[in-house]
């Protein structure tokens, strides 16, 4: 039933040119990214991590290992934390500047990553800051070659040309989306996921759940991103109980890693609106809040918003959570209970009030969607017009549950 709302006179643009090795055991392909980099001539490299995902994971003694049989010299950054900020990325940009690194790794989740590639863009252009690339200061057409090492399964960063860090400061976090950023390999391997906390299970989950809600329904969302947005919920309805009943299931592990990285193609392709804008300014604010808890408490709100502008494709994607939906702008409240009650069953119970935030916070969170750098963009392809009335009560309707 969600054919109608696509127009048909609208020529969409369909993207992917990321190659992605996805499975168990899929890490054992870094031999061949390896091989494939010498052959480029690209003998010295910078790896971006933590300590503890680096060694927990298993992957520095793998890839190190590779490195110095293939002749590759690298050095590693250790420190990234989670919704990384410009001095992080500075402080890579200096190692790989004193090393004189050709290309960067990014091993860990889309805070490593998304460092990764901004240290990548910054390297070839040594003369601009952190701060200056997210401020938009220049526009950046080339960056070092990224290889992707995801340990994660939320936000696809592995196979798209978005990043995102935060200047603490100005309580901004902006969004990156160049095309030099995509990953020339990616490996997706769900033996790094193991040692996943179960918050960052479920979290990183909601979090590909977040972005094809909005790759679908935004004014360039097209079929292609609807069929993504539908498997990508099912599967994850489907897995995430698994993988958090048992961390150790592969299975679910590999499901939720596929699922995610069709997520990221789908918001690659559709691009994002409401809950992305509104959550940055969240984890602007307080950088301690997870990047997918802050999403997983505004989701309800913003369904609830954006509903009867697109109920037939809405229904539809959230068939698992909601069943029997109609597709008619009247379902509004029923389909935004339905998703919170969902995301209580998994576990996911907080909302605004319970993070700290009051009523006396939302003026400034307002104007954070609005006025920090990009996110006018996202806001821009929302389905409805994106005014701050409405802005303001989808951070209202946040505050506390819906099913009362």
């Amino acid at each position: 039933m969600w054919e109608s709302k696509i127009n048909i006179n609208s020529i969409q643009e369909f993207r992917g040119a990321t190659r992605m090795y996805l499975g168990v055991g899929a890490l054992e392909k870094f031999n061949d990214i390896a091989s494939d980099l010498v052959k480029k001539g690209i003998n010295k490299v910078i790896v971006v991590t933590d300590e503890i995902v680096y060694t927990v994971t298993k992957i520095k003694e793998k890839i190190e290992k590779i490195m110095d049989e293939k002749g590759i010299e690298y050095v590693v950054y250790t420190g990234v934390k989670p919704n990384p900020n410009v001095d992080m990325i500075d402080e890579v940009k200096k190692m790989g500047l004193d090393f004189g690194a050709k290309a960067i790794i990014g091993v860990g989740g889309g805070s490593h990553i998304d460092t990764a590639k901004s240290a990548a863009i910054l390297l070839e252009y040594p003369e601009y800051t952190a701060r200056e690339l997210y401020e938009f200061k220049f526009s950046a057409e080339k960056a070092l070659p990224i290889i992707a090492i995801n340990t994660t399964h939320g936000t696809g960063t592995e196979v798209d040309r978005f990043a995102v860090a935060s200047i603490e400061e100005k309580g901004y976090k902006p969004a990156l989306v160049y095309d030099c950023i995509y990953p020339l390999y990616a490996i997706n391997d769900p033996l790094t996921t193991v040692t996943l906390p179960e918050s960052q299970t479920t979290f990183t989950s909601i979090d590909a759940i977040n972005h094809v809600t909005e790759a679908a329904t935004t004014l360039v969302a097209n079929p292609y991103t609807i069929l993504l947005a539908k498997e990508t919920i099912r599967l994850i309805t489907k897995y995430l109980p698994e993988a958090k009943a048992d961390p150790q299931n592969l299975t679910a592990r590999y499901y939720l890693m596929y699922a995610s990285s069709i997520a990221g193609t789908c918001f690659d392709n559709g691009l994002l609106h409401f809950t992305h804008a509104l959550e940055h300014p969240l984890s602007g604010i307080k950088p301690e809040l997870p990047h997918g808890l802050g999403l997983a408490i505004l989701l309800p709100a913003v369904v609830k918003a954006i509903y009867p502008a697109k109920p037939e494709v809405l229904a539809e994607i959230f068939e698992p959570i909601v069943p029997g939906l109609k597709g008619i702008p009247g379902e509004a409240e029923i389909i935004a209970k339905g998703i919170e009650k969902w995301l209580f069953s998994v576990g996911v119970t907080k909302k605004l009030s319970d993070e700290g935030y009051t009523i006396d916070d939302i003026e400034r969170l307002v104007d954070l969607a609005f006025n920090t750098p990009s996110l006018d963009i996202l806001l821009s392809m929302a389905p409805i017009k994106a005014t701050k009335e409405i802005v303001k009560q989808i951070y209202l309707d946040s505050m506390n549950p819906l099913n009362k």
